[in-house]
């Protein structure tokens, strides 16, 4: 008889063994849920993700936002070894840092702060990771998870004090080479012709590409958690002291030539030469400390086994599934239900009083300089004199703000960095006294050819005064998520001198004593 050959004689608990393992690998199921959860959540969050692509679309400087999610790919398929020899489990964690992250992009959404609402989206990812995988496994991915936040265009804030840093160098090398400068503001003067430092010259984007790069190159080269934290740090500061030589060589070519070299398209290949050659000296440099890498992954003749656990079933993950499927979709789910009652459609009707108590209205204005601020609903702008004393009142007021129509946007400036004219000498902070209440202003004095100004500046929201552009924030976002108008506006205040500021900000302080009440019936009278 052969029957008892086709029989399996091993004993049961091998049978038992070789049963679990073609049946209780949860992998499969676990990366289709991620996978499926992260095209919940950029549908659900469409409007972010789109405006983030849109931006790494016309920025260069942000044009490697493209191929951040590849490499975060890559470094995981990397340890892909490491990875599958753990058990995936579900962790109620996961879901309540999506719970946090939700509310933030909520919160952010609401008060039009993009690269918030655009740092809690990408942040979701290592939530849903987390959530469906388990601690141990995403910190087994903590890096590659992590360097997905490079994908956010944040930066634009330091153009001003890089502009400001890359000026400050340049002047003080050409002083201490012994040329003589005139500055004026981010413009200065040499004997062979002028300069200014503009965007291009911030540095921005070598600074960008030098801690995208360093941060990539710190991970894979060593694995001391000080190492990498001091490498990162020369990413950061080689490329600010390289940009401040790059513009003076550029400056000492143009001016030991008379100005044949360096002054067209040559100006921006010598720079990003430059740029290349410090890049590839500093990571040349870091690689002498490299360590030994540890082993990525087992061989592939005995490869890991998941670790013995209690996996879940499939109804449990299940459940898991739709608390993280809800847990995203409740908060753009709210920003929805809120935003009929946050949309304003009356057109705006701004006026700025002529009677203010003392001081006459004049039919022109006193300078021609104009704040570089976003697309507003409504602008208003009113002149006055007394006993020779002169002073301008401009409000910009915004309803149904959006991106690039909002009041609080980095692009918002006084003076814009490309403006030829006027230049922002100093600003800080102060409090004056406004119909008999403290009001915070802003204080900046500006100078051109024409003329200097003393300029005061603070923000009207939801019925509130502050200089603060955080705070600012939070009031607006207070607003929309309790179903209000977003209705803002920025106030300027401003005063012409000769001699010294302080003659024009004493007329400030008189003016504003006296006109701050006109001033807020107006915008109240705008709201309704």
């Amino acid at each position: 008889m052969k029957l008892e050959q086709e029989l399996d004689l091993r004993p049961d608990s091998a049978v038992s063994v070789d049963t679990d393992r073609k049946t209780s690998n949860p992998w499969l199921l676990h990366t289709l849920l991620v996978f499926a959860l992260l095209v919940w959540l950029f549908a659900w969050y469409g409007d972010t993700t789109l405006s983030t692509i849109a931006i790494w679309q016309r920025s260069e400087t942000y044009a490697h936002g493209y191929l951040i999610f590849p490499i975060s790919a890559y470094l995981i398929w990397t340890r892909r070894h490491q990875i599958l020899g753990m058990q995936p489990k579900p962790s109620l964690l996961g879901i309540f840092s999506l719970v946090g992250l939700g509310l933030l992009w909520l919160i952010a959404n609401s008060a039009e702060a993009l690269v918030v609402s655009q740092y809690a989206l990408v942040a979701m990812v290592p939530a849903i990771v987390w959530a469906v995988l388990g601690h141990r496994i995403g910190l087994e991915m903590l890096f590659p998870l992590l360097f997905l936040l490079f994908a956010v265009p944040v930066g634009d804030f330091l153009l001003a004090p890089m502009m400001n840093f890359t000026a400050d160098f340049t002047v003080a090398a050409l002083r201490l080479t012994g040329i003589p400068v005139f500055r004026e503001g981010n413009f200065f003067t040499v004997p062979s012709g002028s300069w200014s430092v503009v965007e291009a010259c911030s540095g921005l984007r070598y600074l960008i590409a030098s801690l995208t790069l360093g941060c990539l190159f710190s991970y894979l080269t060593y694995r001391s958690m000080w190492r990498r934290l001091v490498f990162i740090a020369l990413s950061i500061i080689v490329p600010i002291i390289a940009n401040g030589i790059r513009a003076y060589l550029i400056v000492m070519i143009g001016h030991l030539s008379n100005n044949r070299l360096a002054t067209g398209v040559d100006h921006v290949i010598y720079g990003w030469v430059f740029f290349g050659f410090v890049m590839m000296l500093l990571f040349w440099i870091g690689s002498q400390w490299r360590e030994a890498e540890e082993p990525l992954a087992p061989t592939l003749q005995s490869p890991q086994t998941p670790q013995a656990s209690h996996p879940r079933t499939p109804a449990n993950l299940a459940i898991f599934a739709l608390l993280s499927a809800m847990t995203i979709a409740i908060w753009p789910s709210y920003a929805r239900h809120i935003a009929p009652g946050v949309i304003n459609a009356k057109p705006v009707k701004l006026e700025i009083p002529s009677n203010v108590e003392n001081w006459r209205a004049r039919s022109d204005a006193i300078t021609d300089w104009q704040p570089h601020y976003l697309t507003a609903s409504a602008t208003a702008k009113q002149a006055f004199e007394r006993d020779g004393k002169k002073v301008e009142v401009l409000v910009k007021y915004y309803r149904n703000q959006r991106q690039d129509a909002e009041l609080i946007n980095s692009d918002n400036q006084l003076v814009s960095t490309r403006d030829a004219n006027w230049g922002l000498t100093s600003s800080g902070s102060n409090e004056v006294e406004a119909s008999k209440e403290p009001l915070q202003i802003s204080e900046s004095t500006l100078r051109s050819m024409r003329g200097n100004l003393v300029v005061w500046t603070w923000y009207w929201v939801d019925g509130s005064f502050t200089s603060n552009i955080y705070l600012a924030k939070i009031y607006q976002a207070k607003a929309k998520l309790f179903g209000k108008s977003d209705d803002a506006a920025a106030i300027f205040v401003y005063a012409p001198y000769d001699g010294k500021p302080e003659d024009a900000k004493q007329i400030l302080r008189e003016f504003v004593s006296e006109a701050f009440g006109s001033i807020r019936s107006s915008l109240s009278n705008a709201k309704l």
